[in-house]
């Protein structure tokens, strides 16, 4: 049976009688151990001159470079897979180590287990039409881009943001009501609304109730045209000039025969947009968008207030925040997604 290590004030302990010419047998007595412990402690400092313990070989590695290589190669051809099929697949060829052990080995390659962040599916007509674009405009000056007026349409929460939020707390605190969010019946309603954006700043942000003749917030052609006739000619000639060009997604409203022809009379210049592309538009990080309010504020809107919550940073957007977006919409960094949409 292996004995416990001495501890270095003890092996000094011994020398020091040693010095005072004690013999080994009363040493041994006089600290509680055997006779050839003390023994070999004395030779071995006579020896090496050093008390401390000589440093061990660590436990060889349960795999050997070709496993390692193997767990890695499954991983990159598989992502999806998991550390319980790594294992069944290692036994197959005679290798048998424990999860942990193939955990190890990915975190030593710098891989990590991660949700999957979900994105759209893009159709492999609009990746082709989406890579065409970005291959066309990335070296388009910042005149070209300082000309666009950039619109969309979103739906935005009277109450809460959708999403999930995380928050820091103790274990054993998840029912306080600090650490908690809300919920209403219904999610609490939502409206929509449509705004523009340029280089030089934040244009109108129109809501569709107040446009529509029920008061609804469902938005069809006929209404989608209306809107454009009131705002774009006002905010183009505020936020660009005379000379302007508009940019609006591929929303079947926006396609519909009639918004054509509309479009074709009013001889807009009207920018070429791949389908399935939200992320190109720079209007998208803009606080309207993702319900920058409600994430931090429980408050709900009440109607008939002089100034919704997320009208605030909307028209109080400066100009210098708003320059970088035509900038970042630049887009030669959707060329690493071969068409797809960034996540």
């Amino acid at each position: 049976m292996r004995s416990k290590e001495l501890s270095l004030s003890v092996k000094q302990a011994i020398i020091r009688l040693k010095k005072q010419n004690k013999p080994i047998r009363e040493i041994a007595r006089t600290l509680g151990m055997a006779k050839t412990t003390v023994w070999n402690i004395l030779k071995k400092k006579e020896r090496t001159g050093e008390l401390s313990n000589t440093k061990r070989p660590r436990r060889p590695r349960k795999t050997t470079v070709v496993d390692d290589q193997r767990i890695l190669s499954l991983v990159k051809k598989t992502p999806f897979t998991t550390v319980g099929q790594i294992k069944n697949t290692l036994q197959e060829v005679g290798v048998c180590v424990s999860k942990s052990t193939i955990k190890r080995r990915l975190h030593q390659s710098e891989y990590r287990g991660f949700t999957t962040r979900c994105k759209p599916l893009v159709s492999l007509k609009n990746r082709k039409a989406r890579l065409e674009f970005a291959k066309q405009h990335p070296t388009k000056p910042s005149q070209f881009w300082n000309k666009i007026l950039w619109t969309d349409e979103t739906k935005i929460n009277l109450y809460q943001s959708d999403g999930k939020r995380r928050v820091w707390r103790r274990k054993g605190t998840a029912p306080d009501p600090k650490h908690t969010t809300s919920s209403v019946k219904h999610g609490g309603g939502s409206v929509m609304a449509w705004a523009c954006i340029a280089a030089n700043g934040t244009g109108s942000l129109v809501f569709i109730d107040d446009v529509t003749a029920d008061k609804s917030s469902r938005m069809n052609s006929e209404v989608f045209r209306a809107i454009l006739s009131a705002h774009i000619q006002p905010n183009a000639a505020e936020l660009i000039g005379r000379c302007f060009a508009v940019q609006m997604d591929n929303d079947p409203k926006l396609t519909a025969k009639a918004t054509k022809e509309f479009l074709k009379g009013q001889k807009w210049n009207v920018m070429q947009w791949p389908s399935q592309s939200p992320d190109l538009n720079p209007i998208q990080g803009r606080p309207i968008h993702g319900a920058g309010w409600s994430s931090r504020s429980r408050q709900p809107f009440v109607r008939g207030s002089i100034l919704p919550p997320w009208q605030r940073p909307w028209h109080g957007e400066r100009s210098a925040r708003t320059r970088h977006g035509p900038n970042k919409a630049r887009p030669s960094g959707r060329l690493l997604f071969h068409g797809e949409s960034k996540p």
